[in-house]
């Protein structure tokens, strides 16, 4: 996300503050004032896809589109946590549930199990990927991971299926069975 916005170089934390803390590695709890930088946030229109654009995709098929949401959901089998959204998927989408990417300690996995689980789920990483969810935030997981394997430029549908479920005419909604790694 910070790279939505221009900053090009971030880290992850990789297994989050808490196995940070677990490890013993050092944190404090005095205050310091940041320095005034002269940092600009500017929106790189690049690494997003709106619903025009995933409307498009399912006659172009330019880009591979993974939903990262629970097999349940993406299959219509359990329902959606928010009112007003029902079950199903975008056509042609392929199934990697966010907490794949990580192991039991919720740490990243490595980038050749990475690579191992994209190729299961016949996601090509030479190919353009484009990442959905339920509402934009976890498909950034997918994102990530790609990014760890090497492939450039994986992109995020900021409406997710919250936006799809709601304005995609009826036949653009699958449900069923489709790849599952």
């Amino acid at each position: 996300m910070f790279r939505l916005f221009g900053h090009p170089q971030v880290s992850v934390l990789n297994g989050g503050f808490r196995r940070w803390v677990r490890e013993g590695h050092p944190v404090t709890e005095t205050y310091t004032r940041p320095q005034p930088g002269k940092f600009r946030a500017k929106l790189n229109r690049e690494w997003i896809k709106t619903f025009e654009d995933m409307t498009e995709n399912i006659s172009t098929q330019q880009y591979q589109v993974v939903d990262v949401r629970p097999y349940a959901r993406f299959l219509g089998e359990e329902a959606e946590p928010r009112e007003g959204v029902g079950p199903g998927h975008i056509p042609g989408s392929k199934c990697m549930p966010f907490y794949s990417f990580l192991d039991q300690d919720g740490m990243l996995l490595s980038p050749d199990k990475l690579r191992r689980f994209f190729q299961k789920a016949q996601v090509d990483l030479q190919r353009p990927l484009c990442g959905t969810c339920g509402s934009g935030v976890t498909a950034c997981h997918m994102v990530l991971a790609a990014h760890i394997c090497g492939a450039p430029g994986a992109t995020v549908y900021d409406g997710s299926w919250y936006e799809w479920f709601n304005k995609a005419p009826k036949e653009h909604i699958d449900t069923g069975v489709s790849s599952k790694p």
